[in-house]
């Protein structure tokens, strides 16, 4: 992914890059749920070093504790389609993210710092690459954080490990099963 435009005003008074806002008919943004977290082989070449406007980069190989916190953005229609780092097309309706050094694919935590909403996304592409940021969003993501509108806002990512992968699993299993059981209870 290369570098994107300087940031426009979105038709609901948000910034956002130029050509980059959302589509003219998203789709229902509420329904489209946080990516489903599994340990996957790590990509044959996405998780090697290379330089991008003359920085090495040098990505993590493995699912080990890694929190940071810095600049979120997001990336939208202008990249909708693309090859991602990953060799997948870029979906600026799901639940994914461009990291310069996490490992691809894997999932991160993303919380919004001043609100404390969180998402869980498949990290599968590189970027971004300017200067203080350290995460690019699909469109959705960065709508459920809060900051589609203003293109970007302070963020803490937190890779998630094998254990946290489980759990997450367990958690979500449970709450199926408890939904399923109190529709049951209903009938």
């Amino acid at each position: 992914r290369q570098g994107a435009a300087a940031p426009a005003v979105g038709p609901r008074g948000g910034a956002f890059y130029k050509d980059d806002g959302p589509g003219d008919n998203p789709p229902d943004l509420n329904a489209i749920t946080d990516a489903e977290p599994r340990v996957e082989a790590m990509h044959r070449f996405a998780n090697n070093p290379y330089s991008v406007f003359g920085v090495d980069y040098v990505p993590l190989r493995a699912l080990t504790p890694f929190k940071q916190r810095g600049i979120g953005s997001w990336y939208g229609r202008k990249f909708h389609g693309q090859r991602t780092s990953s060799g997948e097309p870029y979906d600026m309706y799901g639940m994914t993210a461009a990291h310069p050094t996490l490992p691809i694919p894997s999932y991160a935590r993303v919380t919004n710092v001043a609100t404390g909403r969180s998402v869980i996304v498949r990290v599968n592409d590189r970027g971004p690459f300017h200067s203080g940021r350290v995460i690019d969003l699909s469109y959705t993501a960065a709508w459920k954080l809060g900051y589609a509108n203003v293109g970007s806002t302070q963020v803490e990512v937190e890779l998630l490990t094998p254990d946290a992968i489980v759990a997450i699993s367990q958690q979500r299993q449970a709450a199926r099963i408890a939904a399923a059981g109190d529709r049951n209870a209903g009938v």
